[in-house]
């Protein structure tokens, strides 16, 4: 899963200041340490020593940044004109947490960016130590890896070496997601902040493969991400089972046997689904570890309102400009009220 485009607690902490210090230290000397090691995309491509392949990323990235602006109506500003090597694989690496008998994540809070359901950290041995903590409270924990985030355009992101691996497809989804955010950012609302990113960047993507007129990436594209839909409504429908379960109130142990025989069981559906699919491999390093509440969290987290989102882009014929200010309305709504008129939609 990418954060798949995140906006990390981490960058917000370091604005706006935290309840722990350390958290605090760390924050601003991570953001700190990718600001100045980036430099703008121009002079990197100019370079002697810059590989053809990054040359050939790079310049793909800043076609992609115009195309965002230009076509998207998303912002324009410095975002993504500039790069960075942060030399590891991984921009910051988040701690999702939900208890054992629960769907309803653990949140942290801070101002302007309001409560969200994970946190990051810069370090992958900073995040284990506040997992360990948080397991010894009796939580589900997991930990993400994230390779790109967006500090809502507190600060000029750069592109990171994290993502030069990813196909041209997803590097234009990683810059429109992440836009996406600094055009609507919710208080209070990681679900409705994350499925309006996730909603903008598949119809980027999809426009913006149209405008190049290759007909046979269109094809693959929506094959790829029907495919990851499918997946994505297994873990939902296994998500509502496991809800139903611990809303039971039964006796814990009983409780706990079930909640593995449920996890263990969409493991299973998950390979059968994905058997037939030859190549697909994303969401096996998902399904490869242990499966918890808060892995199930981290997933609703980023698709839970992408249908309705969907539903309300189709509404409008595919108009982004009258998509963006429906979407602004309800950024202005209760969280109650945004919810039910977006379920409206289905």
């Amino acid at each position: 899963m990418r954060c798949i485009g995140l906006i990390t607690i981490g960058s917000a902490a370091m604005i706006l200041g935290c309840s722990s210090v350390g958290y605090y230290a760390q924050s601003i000397h991570g953001q700190w340490d990718i600001l100045v090691r980036s430099e703008p995309i121009t002079d990197v491509i100019r370079q002697p020593d810059t590989t053809e392949t990054l040359k050939r990323k790079l310049t793909q990235v800043l076609e992609i940044r115009r195309f965002a602006s230009d076509v998207l109506s998303l912002p324009d500003n410095g975002s993504y004109t500039r790069y960075a090597d942060l030399g590891r694989r991984y921009a910051v690496w988040n701690v999702f947490a939900a208890p054992e008998f629960s769907l309803t994540a653990v949140t942290w809070c801070f101002p302007i960016v309001g409560c969200v359901v994970y946190r990051g950290y810069f370090k992958l041995q900073d995040a284990r130590r506040f997992a360990e903590r948080l397991e010894a409270q009796d939580k589900d924990v997991f930990i993400g890896g994230v390779p790109a985030y967006s500090t809502l355009g507190w600060f000029t992101d750069p592109m990171l070496n994290t993502v030069m691996h990813y196909s041209d497809e997803d590097l234009a989804g990683l810059v429109f997601h992440e836009l996406a955010h600094q055009l609507i950012h919710v208080k209070d609302d990681s679900v409705f902040n994350e499925s309006f990113a996730t909603t903008v960047e598949l119809e980027g993507v999809r426009r913006w493969i149209q405008a190049g007129g290759d007909a046979s990436r269109i094809n693959a594209y929506r094959e790829r991400k029907g495919r990851d839909r499918k997946v994505v409504a297994l873990i939902l429908k296994y998500k509502e089972r496991l809800s139903q379960l611990y809303a039971s109130d039964t006796d814990k142990a009983w409780m706990r046997t079930q909640k593995r025989a449920l996890t263990d069981e969409l493991r299973e559906q998950f390979r059968a689904l994905v058997a037939p699919w030859e190549g697909y491999d994303r969401f096996a390093q998902w399904f490869s570890g242990p499966i918890n509440n808060a892995k199930l969290v981290a997933v609703v987290a980023y698709h839970d309102l992408v249908p309705a989102f969907e539903a309300l882009l189709s509404r409008h014929r595919r108009d982004l400009a009258k998509f963006f200010t429906e979407a602004k309305q309800l950024a202005s709504m209760s969280k109650d009220a945004r919810n039910a008129r977006l379920k409206a939609e289905l």
